[in-house]
């Protein structure tokens, strides 16, 4: 019984939810559901539209102004802004082909750098059919150095503008989605979890349902129970619910029942795979005579791929350590003032191949820390997580006041730079162990140190110290199974939001 609900480990879900498309009447659904269901949707696409269009327009400018058309005055011949404005309309269809309007762009695993490559296709095509109509039309030929500088342009500018419009619309609370989650087992308490610590989601959490719940963890005791599965019609009706996460249910038949309810009802709806342990980003749909097939293309980590992460590694520690040496000179002269002690913390933790290596830290606690672990065992978050098996403690009493700092703005690892150049490490890779925490890895999760440890990885942006030690297995086993460089510069970029403002415990 609920045999599915236990079989799992949990992982971040950002990365495991798969979107389902309603159909495609839209505005019959709409008008069958209470109002305003539809208005974040709305207000989400004609935000991007908008931004696109400002962008282009400010890209078209620059660029004239640039390279003028005539006489040495930008803006000196009035035909071209004429025939651009006519023509900047039909963006709108040209990037809906490209699906920069499809879906929910502001989703939390949804960013900038996920948009550059299909606004590079829709800006090169337009841009030819920009030069095509305007010969067919017999209208004004603009020179090939505007086309050339309003081409770079946009495809720069356009994705900076979604990325500001996407960081001004998570900020705003009332595009926040009423979700419920269907399943109260262990999967469907960690996802509600997850949406409750983490309000970038855009989600606010009303109740679960489930005809049989678990009983629920207890950060999750103030939640309900809204009915079982066959109420949700019910239920999103009366409670204004615009999202559903379906987190497995016992009963197959009742799986579909969700999903046709919410898509009859215009309701957003994401499932959690099955396989979801081992489901990760480089997964694709296929289709055989009409039926779905999630495909998983075998892991590739051949000498040309390593070369690739490697001469990032040397580029960005070297650029790193260069850039950040006064900073450092200053930190040390900050923590010597501070405590006594030696300026650099060192540890043994487990690299590549299971081989030993000495990591750097700039020291954030006092000199006796380590002998004095066993007085703030007790204090370990990951007691309340449910696995133990890290130590990590929020608001550590053996940390200096230099060293809360230096946490906070997780500087205190930038050190590590070194151990990157030397090969000891990455600057993305999975979460570099001590020996008491890897004894625990065996099986499959070995495959994490397929790869060398990084400074960051999935890890560090799905919830640091919020993540248990089960998770963090699987997290760096779709890391190392689904790797990409343009993967570990996206993570490099979700770094940097993942920082701020949080604190970590232990070292």
């Amino acid at each position: 019984m609920r045999t599915q609900r236990d079989a799992g480990i949990e992982t971040d879900v950002d990365r495991e939810l798969s979107v389902v498309s309603a159909p495609s009447d839209e505005q019959e659904r709409i008008d069958r559901t209470p109002s305003g269901r539809g208005s974040r949707r709305t207000l989400v696409r004609y935000g991007f539209v908008v931004s696109d269009l400002l962008t282009l327009t400010l890209a078209f400018l620059v660029a004239r102004w640039l390279v003028p058309a005539g006489g040495g005055k930008p803006f000196a011949d009035p035909d071209d802004l004429v025939v651009f404005f006519a023509l900047l309309p039909l963006w709108i269809p040209l990037a809906g082909l490209y699906g920069l309007f499809r879906g929910d762009p502001v989703t939390p695993d949804n960013t900038g750098l996920d948009e550059v490559w299909p606004i590079f296709h829709a800006v090169t095509v337009g841009v030819w059919l920009a030069i095509a109509v305007s010969h067919v039309a017999g209208l004004p030929q603009p020179k090939i150095g505007q086309l050339v500088g309003f081409w770079l342009l946009a495809i720069v500018l356009v994705p900076i503008g979604r990325s500001a419009t996407r960081l001004m619309l998570r900020s705003q609370a009332e595009i926040s989605q009423r979700a419920v989650v269907v399943g109260a087992g262990l999967v469907g308490q960690e996802i509600a979890r997850k949406i409750r610590r983490q309000p970038r989601f855009g989600l606010e959490l009303v109740g679960f349902i489930d005809g049989d719940p678990l009983p629920l963890h207890h950060e999750l005791e103030d939640v309900p129970v809204l009915g079982a599965t066959a109420e949700l019609a019910r239920v999103v009706e009366e409670q204004g619910i615009e999202h559903v996460v379906l987190a497995f249910t016992t009963d197959h038949a009742a799986g579909l029942d969700v999903v046709r309810v919410c898509n009859e009802l215009g309701v957003q709806v994401d499932i959690v795979p099955r396989l979801f342990e081992v489901v990760g980003s480089r997964a694709t749909v296929r289709s055989l005579e009409g039926t779905p097939l999630l495909g998983l293309t075998p892991p590739v980590l051949g000498r040309s791929h390593r070369l690739v992460k490697r001469t990032m590694d040397i580029l960005g520690s070297l650029f790193g350590l260069i850039v950040l040496s006064p900073l450092f000179l200053i930190t040390a002269i900050a923590i010597k003032l501070d405590s006594p002690g030696p300026v650099v913390f060192r540890q043994t933790r487990i690299g590549r191949g299971q081989k030993p290596f000495t990591i750097i830290k700039f020291r954030t606690m006092i000199q006796d820390a380590e002998a004095r672990k066993s007085e703030v065992a007790h204090l370990n978050a990951h007691e309340d997580l449910g696995d133990a098996r890290m130590f990590k403690i929020p608001d550590d009493p053996r940390v200096t006041r230099v060293g809360k700092l230096l946490r906070k703005s997780s500087f205190d690892e930038f050190p590590q730079l070194w151990c990157v150049l030397r090969g000891e490490m990455s600057l993305v890779g999975p979460r570099p162990l001590i020996p008491a925490e890897h004894q625990y890895v065996n099986d499959w999760g070995l495959r994490r140190l397929d790869l060398t440890p990084g400074l960051t990885g999935l890890w560090q942006v799905c919830g640091r110290s919020e993540v248990t030690f089960s998770q963090m297995l699987v997290l760096d086993y779709l890391y190392v199974t689904n790797w990409s460089l343009w993967g570990d510069i996206k993570l490099i970029f979700r770094t940097v939001p993942a920082l701020l403002g949080k604190t970590r415990g232990g070292f």
